[in-house]
């Protein structure tokens, strides 16, 4: 962050600070949010945390989650605190659109704003901008943040769970967008207090019965194999939602299954709502399923993880996939780089 003086300066005093994540929050929206939501309050400023929308239950565990206020239950609070606020930090995304309603009442306001993030062509909106794709996630780049800042005492474990939690998420426990500087990062998390175990567990060892025969339908019902592509897709409609009763979050982490079989490059998870197809994408190696998002699906994220939108039906999103999966057959084909 280039001018990173400035910032200093405007939070040598306390602030009324709003942190706002994108809609449908992950683990890397949320664990951010509330990492910086501590740091600030240990610093003396009034910090509150907004998301557009409902956050999956899976991050409970998360120390000042209670205190999170949602967009779509409390707009009236949530435009009172964006127009009350001194400082407004936007975390884990890099377009207002990303933020729906709420994105009107940041751009309408003359507050401070504060950009970090870590996906590719960000718009210029915000005064003090951090952004930088080479991280494997917001919390990385937070934890780079509370440094430059000359506060790297304050991360304890309260602020190292949050940071560790969007870290191990966003790079699917370790598989991806690595560097050793993540691992340096993750060295100093744990030398805070940090139980990686512990935060493991929440993750991936949660689950209630329901999700598990989810996941078990998900890949004995609804998975369909590529293999002259090294594809597969996992498909989800409207009938498997209303039978599983799916909430956000329930589906967190199936797409990945499809990728533990040995020749997979490209693994898709399709879930059907009332007016679209939305798709989760994961890939191995080089091959990028972050330009597929972007160029046909009006999405993007990272190399090896993004999301993206169809507003056709499930036969027809499929049928749009395999011509798409025909143009990239001599990326999918070839001979793993992994």
């Amino acid at each position: 962050m280039e001018n990173i003086e400035s910032l200093k300066e405007i939070l040598q005093t306390p602030k009324k600070i709003a942190i706002i994540s994108h809609r449908n929050p992950d683990g890397d929206a949320i664990g951010s949010s509330l990492g910086l939501f501590h740091y600030l309050s240990r610093r003396g400023h009034d910090a509150t945390v907004i998301f557009p929308s409902r956050f999956p239950t899976l991050f409970n565990y998360l120390s000042g989650i209670d205190y999170i206020l949602v967009d779509d239950d409390h707009p009236d609070k949530t435009k009172k605190v964006c127009e009350d606020a001194d400082v407004i930090f936007c975390l884990d995304f890099n377009s207002l659109a990303r933020v729906d309603r709420i994105g009107e009442v940041i751009a309408a306001q003359d507050a401070h704003k504060v950009m970090i993030d870590h996906h590719l062509d960000p718009d210029d909106f915000a005064e003090f901008t951090y952004s930088d794709p080479t991280a494997s996630s917001t919390c990385e780049m937070l934890y780079d943040f509370i440094r430059m800042m000359g506060d790297t005492e304050m991360v304890d474990k309260t602020i190292g769970e949050c940071l560790y939690t969007g870290i191990l998420t966003d790079t699917g426990s370790f598989s991806y967008a690595t560097s050793p500087r993540l691992y340096r990062t993750v060295a100093d998390l744990c030398e805070s207090g940090l139980d990686g175990t512990y935060i493991q567990n929440k993750i991936f060892n949660g689950q209630n019965e329901k999700q598990l025969r989810l996941l078990g339908y998900s890949i004995t019902e609804g998975m369909r194999l590529y293999t002259n592509y090294n594809t597969g897709i996992i498909v989800l409609d409207m009938k498997d939602h209303r039978r599983f009763k799916i909430k956000r979050g329930d589906t967190e982490g199936i797409v990945n299954y499809v990728l533990k079989m040995k020749n997979m490059r490209m693994a898709i998870l399709m879930c059907e709502r009332e007016t679209c197809v939305k798709m989760s994408f994961r890939s191995k190696g080089a091959f990028s399923v972050q330009e597929i998002c972007q160029k046909y699906f009006n999405g993007g994220g990272h190399r090896n993880a993004s999301g993206g939108v169809s507003h056709d039906t499930i036969g027809g999103t499929i049928k749009k996939l395999k011509e798409i999966f025909e143009i990239h057959r001599e990326q999918l084909t070839a001979e793993p780089d992994y």
